[in-house]
């Protein structure tokens, strides 16, 4: 098995030093409504791409020695590090290409595009495997994983940093989790800045390997019900990311997808905040209470949802 050194916050440091030039800087609101918890929005749906995945992407692309970067860069994602490293790559003027699975979101799709990335879609059984491989055979370039990356990762927990910066005493963050790129790296600076502060990593119910895997005691497959949250929810926890995501965080919590559903329309409907499936499953976490009371910081992961889907969610 693959193994990956835990990350300090001194990588997180030298992260946020590398891309602050590349990112937003994004805010950290109130959610005026009434709830268990104080509920706070780190909206990463402000970013350049509309997701942080602009952050891991920027410094895994930066932390590379320009000999790797002759023949461009690859990645495997189903939309927003899709943006990530096509953006990344874009700045630095070198060539990507993006593995997607099938069902990939047309405006994700759209995106990729424009930002100058060459698509390749194949089945969502042969996306998972070239996260689990790192890498696909006949794709030049170097590979930046999406979640088992430690520049990723690293890029990734300067959120935890600005979290802590501006709201010293929370009490707990929610963060989605797809593979645990995003929610290792916050968890990494948040225990060393805001060390009182849970963090949970949040699911939903039609995919929850992370639940599954704490249970289990470790990684197993579960079954995947497609959906509009189609940013997580994977097959399983990879093996490499196991030691880390069972050491760092309180625990796993899971929103139903009517929860999420609800959560969509009540973050346009209360705060103006356009969120994807994903972004909204620490929203509908914590307005079910169990995020706990107290100061609870939802990580709104991305915007990037089809006109269709969001049309649908707010009529229904």
């Amino acid at each position: 098995m693959r193994s990956i050194e835990p990350l300090t916050i001194q990588d997180v440091v030298a992260a946020r030093a590398r891309i602050a030039s590349s990112i937003a800087r994004t805010p950290l609101i109130r959610l005026a409504v009434d709830a268990p918890a104080e509920i706070y929005l780190k909206l990463e749906s402000l970013q350049p791409i509309g997701s942080f995945k602009i952050r891991g992407a920027m410094n895994a692309i930066r932390s590379l020695p320009p000999e790797s970067l002759s023949g461009g860069v690859y990645t495997a994602s189903a939309g927003n590090m899709a943006q990530g490293v096509a953006w990344g790559a874009r700045e630095l003027g070198v060539p990507c290409t993006v593995v997607m699975p099938d069902n990939a979101p047309r405006t994700k799709l759209e995106a990729v595009a424009r930002l100058g990335a060459s698509i390749v879609q194949v089945p969502y059984d042969e996306w998972w495997q070239t996260l689990r491989d790192h890498g696909r055979e006949g794709i030049p370039g170097a590979f930046i994983h999406p979640v088992a990356n430690r520049s990723v990762m690293a890029g990734n927990g300067t959120i935890g940093i600005e979290i802590a910066a501006d709201l010293p005493d929370v009490d707990a963050v929610l963060v989605p989790f797809g593979g645990g790129g995003l929610v290792t790296g916050i968890a990494t600076a948040v225990r060393a800045l805001a060390p009182q502060a849970k963090v949970f990593a949040c699911e939903v119910s039609t995919s929850t390997p992370l639940t599954a895997a704490l249970a289990a005691g470790e990684p197993v497959i579960v079954d995947r019900i497609p959906s509009f949250v189609d940013g997580i929810g994977g097959r399983g926890v990879l093996p490499e990311m196991w030691p880390l995501v069972r050491v760092l965080l309180t625990g796993a919590l899971v929103a139903e997808l009517d929860e999420v559903k609800r959560a969509v329309r009540l973050l346009i409907e209360r705060a103006r905040v356009v969120a994807e499936g994903a972004g909204a499953v620490p929203v509908a976490a914590a307005l079910a209470g169990r995020g706990g009371s107290g100061r609870v910081v939802c990580v709104v992961s991305g915007g990037n949802i089809d006109l269709k889907t969001l049309i649908e969610l707010m009529s229904g």
